[in-house]
Formats: C-alpha cells, sequence, structure tokens
C-alpha cells in the first residue's frame, strides 16, 4: 500500500453520489481505500438472526463493490469492534487519515471519539463531515442560543436558515478515479457474519412525483400508496438527503415537514442524550405503569381485540414497516390503554422495523406516551374505533392485515376504551401532580 494512502469509513452513507466525507477523502490528493465494518457490538445485540436490516446492508454493500471494482479499486469489509479493526488498520498499514460522516447517538459519538483518539495515537489525522441532515447539532438554535424543544419555531427557524444559505452538494461519483487501486476482495457472507439471508422485500429508492404533490392529501390513510417508503435510505443513506430536500422543497409542505421532524428529532437526541433511557420530560418517569406481559404479548401478536392495533403490528411483523398514522394509534393504545411502558414498545419497533432510527423511534414513542418534548398532552387517549372511522373507514386496511375482525373467532377486546382511558388519565395525574 501507498504510504499516503487515505480511508474512508462507510456506516450511515451507504452510497457513492453526493456522499460528503467521501468527497473530502476523494479530493485530499491521496488514494482512497473504502471500508465498512460489521460493527459486533451492534450485531451481537441482535436476538434475530435473519434481521433483514442487516441484509440490507449486505446488499447495498456489493452494490458498492461493483462500482468501486469498475475503478480498479475495492471495497474492505471487516467483521469486529470498530475500535479492534482500527487498531488492526493501523497497527499494519500506512494510513494518512480516517474520513468519515458524523453520526449522532450516544453510542455512536462514544466509538467515534475512541478512534479518534486511537489515530491521534498514531499520528493519524481523523476527520468526520455533516452529511445524514441538512442541519445539526447548534446550526438551528433559539434566539437565546439554547436548543428548540417544540417542532413548530423549529421548523420555521430551520427553514429560515434554510432559506437563507447555500445548499452545497459533494459530487463524490466524479472523483471515484481516486480511489486506490487493488486487487477486488471478497465481502463475507451473510452466514460468516452470523446471520442468515430473510425474505422481506425493501422499498425502492424511487420517489413518484405525483405522490409527493399529494403527499399531504394522502398520508394518513393506510389503505393507499401515500408515504415516500424513504425511512430505509435515509436510515442507511443509500439516498442523499440533500438531494431529496433539493427535489421536493417546494412540492408539498408537507412532506418537507417531515423531513424537518427527523432533523428535529436528531437535534434533540444530540442536546438531550439522557431520553435514550429515560422521558425527556422527567416527571413522566414517575409513572407507575402496569407492564403486563401478557397483554403486551398480545400487543406484539396484534390479537388486542381492536382491528386497526391489529393490522399495524400484524403490518409490521410480516413485512417490517407500519404505516406512519397507525404508529401512532399502535403507540397511543400500549401506553395509554394497557399502561405498558413506552420503552417496551420502542425497543419492540427497534427489533422489528426496517426503517429503525434511534432518534425518530424514541421520539414518536415518547409523543405518543406524552412524554416527550412537544408531546401530546397526556390527556389525549387516541380512541381507536374514531381513528379508524377516520382514516379507514370501509376497512380496507384492515381486512388486509385482520381478514378475521368481523368473524366470532376474532380476539374479544383486551381493555375496554372508556375504562382505559379514565383509568390512564388519572395514574398520569398521580403521577404529575405538584410535591
Amino acid at each position: 500500500m501507498e504510504d499516503n494512502s487515505v480511508y474512508f469509513w462507510f456506516r450511515r452513507d451507504l452510497r457513492l453520489n453526493d456522499n460528503h466525507g467521501l468527497y473530502k477523502a476523494l479530493t485530499s490528493g491521496s488514494n482512497v481505500r473504502c471500508i465498512f465494518i460489521f460493527d459486533t457490538n451492534i450485531l451481537d445485540k441482535l436476538e434475530d438472526k435473519q434481521d433483514a436490516r442487516v441484509q440490507y446492508i449486505h446488499n447495498r454493500l456489493h452494490i458498492l463493490q461493483e462500482i468501486i471494482k469498475e475503478y480498479g479499486s475495492s471495497l474492505s469489509v471487516y467483521h469486529g469492534s470498530p475500535l479492534d479493526v482500527w487498531k488492526q488498520i493501523l497497527n499494519t498499514e500506512k494510513v494518512k487519515s480516517i474520513y468519515c460522516n458524523h453520526d449522532y447517538e450516544p453510542q455512536a459519538i462514544q466509538r467515534d471519539r475512541e478512534i479518534s483518539e486511537l489515530a491521534v495515537k498514531h499520528k493519524v489525522a481523523f476527520h468526520s463531515f455533516k452529511d445524514q441532515v441538512i442541519f445539526e447539532k447548534n446550526e438551528v438554535l433559539k434566539d437565546d442560543g439554547k436548543p428548540y424543544t417544540v417542532f413548530t419555531p423549529y421548523s420555521r427557524k430551520w427553514k429560515t436558515v434554510f432559506h437563507n444559505s447555500t445548499l452545497e452538494f459533494y459530487p463524490s461519483e466524479k472523483y471515484l478515479v481516486n480511489l486506490i487501486k487493488s486487487k477486488a476482495q471478497a465481502i463475507p457472507s451473510l452466514s460468516e457474519i452470523g446471520f442468515y439471508k430473510s425474505d422481506l422485500e425493501f422499498p425502492s429508492t424511487d420517489v413518484q412525483l405525483d405522490l409527493i404533490r399529494s403527499y399531504d392529501k394522502t398520508r394518513d390513510y393506510p389503505f393507499i400508496k401515500g408515504t415516500s417508503r424513504l425511512g430505509l435510505h435515509l436510515r442507511f443513506g443509500s439516498i442523499s438527503i440533500r438531494k431529496l430536500v433539493n427535489t421536493y422543497k417546494s412540492v408539498n409542505e408537507t412532506f418537507l415537514n417531515e423531513l424537518i421532524w427527523r432533523e428535529f428529532y436528531q437535534m434533540i437526541l444530540f442536546h438531550f442524550p439522557y431520553v435514550v433511557k429515560g422521558a425527556f420530560r422527567k416527571e413522566y418517569d414517575l409513572i407507575r405503569w402496569e407492564n403486563n406481559e401478557a397483554l403486551f404479548d398480545k400487543w406484539c401478536k396484534g390479537e388486542t381485540g381492536y382491528p386497526i392495533v391489529d393490522a399495524g403490528m400484524r403490518e409490521l411483523n410480516n413485512t417490517g414497516y407500519m404505516h406512519n398514522r397507525v404508529r401512532m394509534i399502535v403507540a397511543s393504545f400500549l401506553t395509554k390503554h394497557l399502561l405498558i411502558d413506552w420503552r417496551w414498545g420502542e425497543a419492540y419497533f427497534a427489533q422489528k422495523l426496517l426503517d429503525f432510527d434511534l432518534a425518530a423511534n424514541n421520539g414518536g414513542w415518547q409523543w405518543a406516551a406524552g412524554c416527550g418534548c412537544d408531546a401530546a398532552p397526556y390527556f389525549r387517549v387516541f380512541n381507536p374505533t374514531l381513528q379508524t372511522e377516520k382514516f379507514d373507514g370501509e376497512f380496507k386496511y384492515i381486512k388486509k392485515w385482520v381478514p378475521e375482525f368481523q368473524e366470532l373467532t376474532y380476539s374479544r377486546p383486551i381493555v375496554e376504551h372508556s375504562f382505559a382511558r379514565n383509568r390512564a388519565i388519572e395514574r398520569y395525574k398521580q403521577a404529575l401532580k405538584p410535591v
């Protein structure tokens, strides 16, 4: 290997176009070696060894490898803890610098701190760049310099900052000729990293303009294809957030707002990392949950006796996806109707969702439970029947996932709505009363 080679480390940015860190590496004046690490600190915690997200990453790596090979280079794929892998590389290879893109999750920040310190010990520069969001960290703050905790004023400020700045793109694909020349290496098979093929389908990265144009009118109805289904691709960076925002910023305000919600939750996670383990509004940690395991199991399986809730859970279990409106309904049902700790539901979604993203999942669950920033007030309890009438009045979505819902064989409701609503309001009130 050449003395002046630099490394680019793929993480949540599995694409070769408009990739900020990759662009910086390729234009640094040195030849670039690309690597990916199957992180055992993450993989070892996944109980389902058919986890479709691992397969999605695996598929993406093969796509990247085929393009990289065209330039006479190779993607090097490792399996282990990032710290151990980088120790091995830095002890055996001559490395000038390491390039990557920022990650805002607490564990990732700690990981990058360790790798950066290791690099310094080896006199290797560590460079990280903003790539998966338009604005990060302290780029959208209140006038007093504090982070926003309510979405609407945050989104207004976000749009102001956006309109007053120039959106930069990073044409990394134009500089792939600067990849280091090396023999193509085989990517470890799924079985070699302890996983197996999943039969779940992955949504396309293609977005139909008509869908985005009518997004505000269609997104709440689970029986039609009214949402973009881009969550998975944004999570793993197989599409560019900059290109997405630039393409659709003036097409539909509601769609743009959804992308801003994503950045809002990333910002909350960065500024208030304690939300990973507890309520954003800490007084909500005092709620006395029922945490009935048998009822939780019925919720997980889609056997609650409430068709809209059961349809959502069965869609999730069968496809790795759940419609956004239904996510709110099932989350409200678990936390308010069953009085089960929102962290149980959050963990189940984390296990099942293809588009699982810590910031958005945590933010959504805390919103539903009433304990998050900008959350619905605790006395707001979704009525599953009214939600069905409003968003699936002809039972099209329900019939798809719960075909037996009108049969005598269908589950009886595991809790009665008015009883559950009153109990939830009273329980929350007890926890939140002034001391």
